[in-house]
């Protein structure tokens, strides 16, 4: 199993933003040290705590800062910027990083920046695929492009200027294109089943309960029969809340204080997912009571946290419930403590993953 690192990073309000971002600069180069595989990083316009705008921009801000560690956009959200850009940004985004960019995209979920760029009452999910077919075709193509869609048009015909390079948009340095993947945040998604048989693969979130989580595999094996590959388990990436430290009683403690930001990550998104009606990602059955679902049994349920050793042993028993996957995405939260927080991630690679890789090897071994 891989060790990779996703960040929607939630900050207190009253934190100096120029902080914020140095200390998410601080996550993803010590990412980079410490060998994981891979990173991703979301963006929210009007999110005063998820205060990152531009996942494009601040993966180009630490392009040069890091070594070997893939970095993907986590998402870009298609519906909220014109597909030009993002096709041209990412291609040069791609070169920047040598090829080391992987593609991460989505409809977007936050209700504010859907209202802010005028499509709240839109199909997102027709105007997201809308969007990356036209990147994909613009990269696919030559100039003039002329691409006529329900929400967008993308034409240089009338002022291409073929011979000096007027009216061209770029392509990126991996050909056809970067690989591709998407955030699954819905139980059985139906998104799943389509990226898979269109050659992408899924990322499933953080804040969605095992059980749910567990459900995409089958949805991915479906795309992927679908679309005549197999279903490699190496491809499946899944995000989960983590700390480590050096004794129980410290992990504890960070990880479950009211005012801690672990807790304080799951109230705000609870606070969010309740007030637009999707709930259900924190229950544990379909018919579960709305009353039953609370930011305790949240956080119980979707932090793991303790010493090295039990991490590992509580991480192999989620591999168990939810089945074989290929990387584990290292959540990224506030460092409230710095110290804390860079040892967790740490301790997270040097200690607890050789411990995970080896039990399931042996699990392997066992089985066979």
């Amino acid at each position: 199993m891989n060790l990779g690192f996703f960040t929607m990073p939630i900050h207190p309000p009253e934190k100096d933003w120029r902080l914020s971002l140095r200390e998410d600069r601080e996550a993803f180069l010590l990412a980079d040290e410490l060998g994981f595989t891979e990173g991703y990083v979301g963006e929210h316009i009007t999110d005063r705590v998820e205060n990152i705008t531009s996942c494009i921009a601040f993966i180009a801000w630490i392009a040069a800062a890091t070594k070997q560690i893939k970095l993907g956009t986590g998402t870009i959200n298609m519906p909220n910027t014109h597909p030009a850009v993002v096709a041209a940004s990412v291609a040069m985004l791609d070169h920047m990083l040598e090829g080391r960019l992987i593609l991460g995209i989505s409809p977007g979920g936050l209700l504010s920046d859907a209202e802010l760029f005028g499509n709240l009452d839109a199909n997102r999910n027709e105007m997201f695929l809308e969007s990356i077919n036209q990147v994909l075709d613009i990269w696919a193509g030559e100039p003039p492009y002329n691409f006529q869609g329900k929400y967008w048009n993308i034409s240089t015909q009338r002022t291409l200027i073929r011979d000096i390079g007027q009216g061209y948009i770029g392509r990126p340095l991996q050909l056809p294109h970067p690989p591709i993947v998407v955030t699954a945040v819905a139980p059985f998604s139906k998104g799943v089943t389509e990226a898979a048989a269109r050659g992408w693969d899924p990322i499933s979130a953080n804040f969605l309960m095992p059980v749910w989580v567990k459900s995409h595999w089958p949805r991915y094996v479906e795309g992927c029969e679908r679309g005549g590959r197999v279903a490699d388990p190496a491809n499946w990436r899944v995000a989960k809340s983590v700390f480590v430290a050096k004794d129980a009683s410290t992990a504890k403690a960070y990880a479950t204080a009211p005012d801690g930001p672990y807790v304080y990550y799951y109230r705000s998104l609870f606070t969010k997912l309740k007030m637009s009606g999707r709930i259900e990602l924190f229950k544990t059955r379909r018919d579960q009571p709305d009353h039953e679902v609370t930011l305790e049994t949240i956080c119980d349920k979707l932090i793991i946290y303790g010493t090295p050793e039990s991490v590992t042993d509580q991480l192999l028993a989620f591999q168990d419930e939810i089945g074989k996957f290929g990387t584990l995405l290292y959540a990224g939260k506030d460092w409230k403590d710095r110290e804390l927080g860079r040892q967790s991630m740490i301790m997270m690679a040097e200690k607890v993953m050789p411990r995970v890789n080896a039990g399931i090897l042996k699990q392997s071994k066992a089985a066979e």
